[in-house]
């Protein structure tokens, strides 16, 4: 027995001084100079990116494929395009074959973006070329986001991802389409995901999917990573910003058409004339805060617009924005003033209950400000004949894209919440009477300006037309 314990004693001490001893060396290895960019490094490299080397070989075959197809793909793998934006641009360092630098970035998958144009289709000899060389693929399917609206709900099908799989790497390519409003948009997995598509992905997290995106259109130019022949946003820095913050939420073009079987669809002189006026107004005040970078989002009945009947509500006669405190810059007024609108009203304090009013012809553009207090967000509100204030809370929100009037514009991610917030439970009913300090069942009482305030806290401006 204690012959036995004195070898197991043994044994666990060899086993600890080989571990220690097999850290040293590694450590040694990594930072002794003797060993750097040398042959013996070269060979332990090669040894730990055996698989690594292979995903590149794949990647190279893939684009083969695709590059005699002529289709029209482009690097949009985050962690790779990282990379890219880091380091430096030198034809030496590109051309540095001796290891992965780059495409060995995307951990097991490597995305793609597809441009969707309708010349462009995956011709069965061009997926027969795929299978051939060792590929398997699935292909998901989906609306044509381009042929969607309130009056034609029955779209096209076309492609939104696919999935090639050679060997242990996977190729995930993310079909964007252009939209009426000049951006590009990419589909969902969620509810396309077949079990062909689950076996394949084997537990892997993609990039992409997990939500529809929206991206602004770029310049794509050619380059070489790793010795694969791709393309690449001209500014991988300007894309890379734009991946966590890229949700969108499509209108829904069901509800919008029972909507309007149900309370009509106002198609009046009057009322077309105005939602062209409040189109305008509405791509005036998105090119003066995109020009000036401060983010907005469609809010109050613009909001409700858009979410209810996938439109502007005829009978509103404004536009309402909704913008951070935080984002507030100075050159704001003066921006807006530039651009032909006129300040009609300026209320509140930036520090309280901030409120802007601009004229453009005969359509107002209200911009309110939200601040952010424990689990709420609020904007305020005031009265300029007695300077009393009020208190619009909501539930937190965070911020998506959306499609408004072919224009691609911000809505908050949690829109119902926000919506009945503002208009209560029977949202979805149109009202033509609305008091704005009685209606909403968010708001409240919020204290009364002090008289001596009042020149600055309201400001009141003759605006003509």
């Amino acid at each position: 027995m204690c012959v036995w314990r004195r070898k197991l004693r043994c044994f666990v001490f060899l086993l600890f001084a080989s571990i220690v001893s097999l850290i040293f060396q590694i450590w040694f290895i990594h930072s002794s100079p003797q060993f750097q960019g040398g042959a013996f490094q070269g060979m332990v490299k090669k040894w730990l990116n055996a698989d690594n080397s292979v995903a590149q070989e794949n990647l190279k075959l893939f684009m083969k494929h695709a590059s005699q197809a002529k289709l029209p793909l482009f690097l949009i793998d985050p962690l790779v395009l990282e990379v890219v934006r880091n380091s430096s641009t030198s034809t030496a360092e590109k051309k540095d074959l001796q290891h992965c630098r780059y495409l060995c970035n995307s951990l097991g998958v490597t995305t793609l973006g597809l441009l969707g144009d309708s010349n462009v289709k995956l011709k069965p000899e061009v997926l027969q070329g795929f299978h051939d060389d060792g590929f398997r693929y699935v292909i998901t399917k989906g609306h044509d986001p381009r042929l969607a609206s309130v009056e034609s709900l029955a779209s096209g099908m076309v492609p939104h991802h696919m999935l090639f799989r050679r060997q242990n790497s996977i190729i995930h390519v993310v079909v964007l389409y252009e939209r009426p409003g000049k951006f590009l948009w990419h589909a969902a997995v969620g509810s396309e995901m077949s079990p062909q598509w689950i076996e394949m992905t084997q537990g892997l997290e993609l990039q992409f999917g997990q939500y529809e995106g929206a991206y602004d259109k770029m310049e794509i130019v050619p380059t070489k990573l790793d010795g694969v022949k791709l393309n690449i946003p001209k500014d991988p820095a300007a894309f890379l910003r734009q991946i966590p913050h890229a949700r969108f939420l499509e209108c829904d073009h069901k509800q919008a058409k029972k909507f309007h079987a149900a309370y009509g669809s106002d198609q009046t002189p009057e009322a077309l004339e105005f939602v062209g006026k409040a189109k305008f107004v509405l791509s005036q005040g998105k090119a003066v805060l995109d020009g000036i970078g401060v983010r907005f989002w469609i809010s109050s009945g613009t909001c409700l617009g858009w979410y209810r009947q996938c439109g502007i509500i005829p009978h509103s006669k404004d536009i309402d924005f909704g913008i951070w405190i935080k984002d507030y810059k100075t050159t704001l007024i003066p921006a807006f003033q530039s651009a032909g609108l006129s300040l009609k009203h300026k209320f509140g304090k930036v520090e309280d209950s901030f409120e802007l009013s601009f004229q453009s012809g005969d359509v107002k553009l209200d911009i309110f400000f939200f601040y952010e207090d424990d689990d709420i967000m609020w904007n305020g509100g005031t009265q300029a004949r007695t300077g009393k204030k009020f208190k619009y809370t909501f539930p937190r929100f965070t911020l998506c894209w959306t499609e408004l009037l072919d224009m691609k514009v911000r809505v908050p991610c949690e829109t119902r919440a926000y919506i009945q917030a503002n208009y209560g439970a029977n949202w979805y009913e149109p009202v033509k009477e609305w008091d704005w300090k009685n209606s909403p069942p968010n708001v409240q009482p919020n204290g009364q300006w002090p008289e001596e305030e009042w020149p600055e806290v309201i400001q009141l401006f003759d605006v003509r037309n």
